[in-house]
């Protein structure tokens, strides 16, 4: 099996090595996926959810790119919903509730049928690397399998150390084994390594569970979907999730066994999730509040397992028992498992390339929680990127880099090789500077065409993509152009509370009036006949009416993308050396030879950066 050479061997199987996988296969290269167990590919480690705040975004644009995920979220959920509508479309986040079982199977699924791409069952304990150039992997079978390429996307496994209370072993997940000998192997190359931790909450039995006293979070009315695929549909039926609450019952029961929590007796040292904190972390950090919400999500249509979301813990299990019987609608809970904290090694981002290549090895390439991140949809981001970039290099083509202002990718991948993290790392809509530009339903306008460029997406959806904008744009035009019915448009006004217009105007300024939706411009007669003869989809008024309330806002955030594209012009040779320039500070010097920014526009971002700094790199490269 192993005489061939591959072009792209992918190590693990998580989002980050699904995706680096079929990115791979399906630009033409000869690809290997190695992983531990060919059963768990694309688990849900953690909550069975993708999507959310800023994460939806990132699977948008993952599908927008060609990538799975969004067809494997939309093939498995049993629930849609659209976060943060009553808030301006930059925060609006799609997020589905998964069936986990058939989200792995479905993954595996879509794996097995891309051509290019094998499969390996076995552990990879150490590199083959010659003369700083990576060669292929060896595994626990002492195989060696020879590549031009590897990306590393191990998530937890590596060195995985499992916390309950005060009992610890090794693994990456529950019920599975640590991965062994590749944190050494990269320290003897050089490469800096730490510890991160996350959580899990315990998994219980829905039929133990009262219902009736809990709120009941159902789907959207008209489900959307990640995909811009055609054929795939939006739900037809969606399940319940339901909240609850904390209380001070359940805060007293965990604050008095914190002595026997490994969080706070010194069995764990390293850094946690900031944005999504353990239990016994919350009533600890936030002691004021006398409740916290649970949210309790179905793993699926044919099981009763239930995911109790907010509940990360690693208290003892007979603790975490007494505590979560407090809960309303808990208390006659079953436990399927008890939560567990996880301990695992990652490599601090700055030791890579924009490309996600290794500074130290050529051709190897790092995705996912190896990088300090946390979330399946960064993960996810990390490996396509990665696959695209590893197969560009093995075929001498350009690497392919997203700008900030081009995708959240483009944000997630900036900030962790300039700025680095030195605790799980998860994207926020505040990260971007330019969300109004970043917004969920334009994923396949801003990237289709780099997708068809690279050979990820057909032109069939390239065409598709092209004619929506078309459609858009002289939809937008007719509103700009077209002068109202004065009494139509007067009573629409009435109806949403404003004042009437004196005077005839046009259709755009009436439009762009907060109050006055999509549903009630379109029962004007013109904009009515203009639908109907034009045969315009929900994405096209979706899109109109964002271009037209909305457009003040895009037009200045797309003036500062510019001004900033001219500085992300300015290529920094790979070996420019910063030393000569007397003008920069010690500090300077050390933090740009350090990132080696490949742009000003990058140089500018690294903490401790002065603007008098670019202004010396600027008159340098003769600008």
């Amino acid at each position: 099996m192993f005489n061939s050479r591959y072009d792209v061997i992918v190590v693990g199987g998580g989002h980050a090595g699904a995706e680096a996988a079929a990115s791979s296969a399906n630009l033409g290269a000869k690809t290997l996926l190695v992983t531990m167990n060919l059963q768990t590919i694309g688990q849900m480690s953690c909550n069975p959810a993708m999507g959310g705040i800023a994460k939806g975004q990132i699977v948008r644009e993952i599908d927008a790119m060609g990538g799975y995920s969004g067809v494997v979220s939309d093939l498995t959920a049993i629930q849609f919903k659209m976060l943060n509508k009553s808030k301006g479309p930059a925060m609006w986040s799609p997020r589905v509730q998964s069936d986990r079982a058939q989200f792995a199977l479905k993954w595996r699924e879509l794996l097995e049928k891309t051509p290019n791409l094998d499969f390996y069952q076995d552990m990879v304990v150490g590199l083959i690397v010659e003369k700083n150039k990576i060669e292929g992997v060896i595994t626990g079978l002492g195989n060696k399998i020879y590549s031009k390429s590897v990306i590393l996307t191990n998530g937890t496994f590596l060195n995985g150390l499992i916390h309950v209370g005060d009992k610890n072993f090794g693994g990456g997940r529950v019920g599975e084994k640590s991965s062994t000998g590749i944190t050494a192997d990269l320290e003897s190359l050089g490469f800096v390594s730490g510890r991160m931790k996350t959580g899990t909450p315990p998994r219980v039995d829905g039929r133990s569970l009262d219902y009736s006293l809990m709120e009941e979070q159902p789907g959207d009315l008209n489900p959307g979907k990640f995909s811009y695929l055609e054929n795939i549909k939006p739900l037809q039926s969606q399940t319940s999730c339901h909240i609850t609450h904390t209380n001070s019952r359940v805060h007293d029961i965990m604050a008095s066994s914190f002595d026997k929590s490994p969080m706070f007796n010194g069995s764990i040292n390293s850094t946690g999730p900031r944005y999504c904190p353990s239990i016994e972390d919350k009533i600890s950090r936030f002691s004021e509040k006398d409740r916290h919400q649970i949210f309790v999500e179905p793993e699926g249509l044919n099981t009763v397992e239930v995911y109790v979301n907010g509940f990360s813990t690693s208290m003892p299990e007979d603790v975490q028992y007494s505590a979560i019987k407090e809960i309303k609608g808990f208390e006659n809970v079953k436990f399927f498992r008890p939560g567990y904290a996880i301990e695992y090694d990652y490599f601090p981002p700055t030791q890579l390339k924009l490309t996600l290549e290794t500074k130290l090895v050529e051709n190897l390439f790092f995705a996912g929680q190896i990088n300090g991140t946390t979330g399946y949809e960064e993960a996810a981001a990390q490996g396509l990127m990665a696959g695209i970039n590893a197969v560009s290099k093995v075929f001498s083509k350009d690497p392919l880099i997203l700008t900030r202002s081009e995708a959240y990718i483009g944000v997630l991948i900036d900030d962790l090789i300039t700025k680095g993290t030195e605790e799980p790392y998860r994207m926020f809509t505040s990260r971007a500077e330019y969300r109004t530009l970043l917004r969920q339903d334009n994923a396949d306008i801003r990237l289709t065409e780099k997708a068809f460029n690279l050979g990820l997406a057909s032109k069939e959806r390239l065409l598709k993509v092209v004619d929506k904008q078309e459609k858009v744009k002289d939809f937008v035009g007719f509103f700009e152009q077209t002068s109202f019915d004065l009494s139509e448009v007067n009573k629409i006004l009435d109806s949403v509370g404003y004042e009437p217009v004196p005077q005839k105007g046009k259709l755009a300024k009436i439009y762009s009036r907060p109050n006055v939706k999509q549903e009630h411009i379109n029962k004007l007669t013109q904009v009515k006949d203009y639908i109907d003869k034009h045969n315009l989809d929900d994405d096209v008024l979706e899109q109109t009416e964002i271009q037209i309330k909305y457009k003040g806002y895009i037009e200045k955030e797309k003036n500062n993308a510019d001004k900033l594209q001219r500085l992300e012009d300015i290529k920094i040779p790979d070996n420019f050396d910063y030393n000569p320039l007397a003008s920069l500070s010690f500090e300077a010097k050390e933090k740009l030879n350090k990132i080696r920014p490949s742009t000003l526009s990058q140089a500018s971002r690294i903490s401790g950066i002065k603007p008098s700094d670019i202004s010396v790199l600027l008159v340098k490269m003769g600008r």
